[in-house]
């Protein structure tokens, strides 16, 4: 029972997992900090208090503290901007900088010497003009 448990464990997939989980959330600290950190009194330079916690409305005897959703959404919004500039479009560029374009495919056909139509690369004759064409040199 416990070798099956162990074997189930030391799977490659579950321990890139756990490491991607504990990166994961060490990164979301760091990215936090960010924002919290840095672009968040950024934002209160340029347009004043950053913090809506304090608004909110009451119907009846009810009240609605709407600023504490409002804070959450925009440390959202900072949160998922910084993970995008600062980490998915590096990333991409430095994808798309590592890979290989595909090589062309053969071509299929080729242009007619007299006619300049295109015919089967394969083909002696041109089925338009009906001229002789030079054999592919292999």
């Amino acid at each position: 029972m416990l070798s099956g448990f162990k074997q189930f464990v030391l799977r490659g997939n579950v321990v890139d997992l756990a490491v991607g989980v504990v990166m994961g959330a060490a990164f979301g600290t760091v990215v936090t900090a960010l924002v919290k950190d840095l672009i968040t009194p950024l934002i209160a330079a340029v347009v004043g208090k950053p913090d809506f916690s304090s608004l909110g409305f009451t119907i009846g005897t009810t009240a609605f503290p709407v600023g504490d959703f409002i804070n959450a959404v925009v440390a959202f919004v900072l949160v998922a901007a910084a993970i995008y500039f600062f980490v998915v479009t590096p990333v991409n560029a430095l994808i798309a900088r590592t890979r290989k374009d595909p090589a062309p495919a053969d071509p299929t056909t080729k242009k007619c010497t007299e006619c300049l139509s295109e015919i089967p690369i394969d083909a002696r004759r041109c089925a338009y003009c009906a001229q002789p064409q030079m054999a592919k040199a292999a």
